[in-house]
């Protein structure tokens, strides 16, 4: 993704602006170098320190990845607790925190509240069944869900109430500020990018997927604008170019359809993780993941070499997400570059050379996640109740000696029936 040049240069005299608005001045805009990548001195630079980190990252990436889906859900956990960090010091004002002591640990106890409730709801069917064969866990965890959302109500109350007692006179509208930009945070930064976790454990290629199609619309956008561009596209975004989102749209589309049928000859991808352990997956993969094959016209084969080829219906869907990773979820980073503009900051951080901060780099990475889930669990898991989600139901909210009630009630309504029957 084309970074936007919005900071102040050296020497560039400071402007005031107008009384009550956020826009930066034009003036400043053209100072900091809005113009297009395609024109950029210096963009040859700029793109190998670029390609130095975005292989680090893929390298780092495809080695998690490979690890599974406890470690997918450690990394996703890293970098919200990293996002999260640049966005509570956005706002933050150092001589205002000397005043009120310990105030900055009121911010991450909701944050780590939050993220106790997410995670609990999301893992919880997880989580009994990996203790199920020890009845002194299967009792702590059973307890623990049961009481689960009361715990983390007043937690957050708790969290309420240390706000309210460190309440100090001339500093309520800074410390209300600060209280309403952790909830934001939370909304909108935290409960977005925890929809990746629900999409790990439904099986990875559901995370891995629409994670490769942001990356590699970012990738295919930057290249396009960098050798192309020459029609700007947004004002927000001043680097970015028509060409640029263009030939993205249409590098990713074509991606998705191809990386589908890759990952989803893979059972380590394919299959969904039932519980927390690290084991290695073998299951049936369903219709979604067996391919069909199709002839190819004779009148085709001159230029076809291959007489049949096989597609997975996966990958229908597949387009359905590379439509919305190229055209809809870079209103991601459109909204983070007018973010960025109304507070004056060129990037969110800088842990990440060429890059940015970490929030940089998922911008649009949230917006797909959710459109993930919500497609997964629209289109593509089933939508009637099976064996198998019973079973859970069942493991989950009944104890071993309910569970043993229901085995042997269920056993007398069948031998009733059999018995009726003949």
């Amino acid at each position: 993704m084309q970074k936007d040049s919005n900071s102040g240069a050296p020497g560039t005299p400071r402007l005031r602006r107008r009384r009550g608005s956020n826009e930066v001045p034009q003036e400043v805009v053209k100072a900091n170098g809005a113009h297009l990548l395609v024109d950029d001195r210096s963009k040859y630079r700029s793109m190998l320190i670029r390609l130095y980190s975005t292989l680090w990252m893929i390298g780092g990436f495809a080695f998690v990845i490979y690890m599974g889906h406890l470690y997918i859900w450690a990394m996703i956990v890293v970098i919200q607790i990293f996002m999260a960090k640049e966005l509570f010091i956005l706002l933050r004002k150092a001589h205002e925190d000397k005043q009120l002591p310990g105030f900055r640990l009121l911010n991450w106890h909701f944050f780590f509240t939050a993220m106790l409730f997410v995670y609990g709801r999301i893992l919880s069917q997880r989580l009994v069944n990996t203790v199920t064969s020890d009845k002194f866990l299967y009792k702590l965890v059973s307890r623990f869900i049961k009481y689960h959302m009361v715990t983390c109500y007043f937690l957050y109350i708790a969290g309420f109430m240390w706000f309210i007692l460190t309440l100090k006179k001339k500093r309520y509208k800074y410390q209300f500020g600060q209280y309403a930009w952790t909830h934001m945070i939370l909304i909108v930064v935290f409960t977005q990018s925890s929809f990746t976790v629900a999409n790990i454990f439904e099986g990875i290629f559901w995370f891995l997927l629409p994670a490769s199609l942001i990356v590699i619309n970012d990738i295919t956008a930057y290249i396009f604008g960098f050798f192309f561009g020459r029609t700007p596209l947004i004002k927000l975004s001043p680097k970015k170019t028509w060409e640029g989102f263009i030939g993205a749209s249409v590098s990713t589309i074509i991606s998705a359809f191809l990386l589908a049928n890759i990952f989803g000859r893979f059972r380590w991808l394919t299959c969904p993780r039932k519980d927390l352990s690290a084991g290695w997956l073998d299951c049936d993969p369903g219709l979604l993941f067996k391919p069909d094959y199709f002839t190819v016209p004779e009148w085709f084969s001159a230029w076809f070499p291959w007489r049949e080829i096989s597609v997975l219906p996966v990958q229908w869907h597949a387009l359905w997400l590379g439509l919305f990773a190229s055209i809809i979820a870079p209103f991601g980073g459109f909204f983070a570059s007018g973010f960025k503009r109304a507070f004056k900051i060129k990037d969110f951080g800088d842990s990440i050379p060429g890059h940015g901060g970490i929030t940089d780099r998922m911008d649009c990475q949230m917006v797909m996640a959710v459109f993930a889930y919500i497609y997964h669990q629209s289109f593509v898991a089933p939508q009637n109740l099976s064996i198998e989600m019973v079973l859970d139901q069942i493991i989950m909210n009944l104890s071993l000696d309910e569970q043993r009630d229901l085995y042997l009630k269920l056993g007398q309504i069948i031998q009733e029936k059999m018995f009726g029957e003949s």
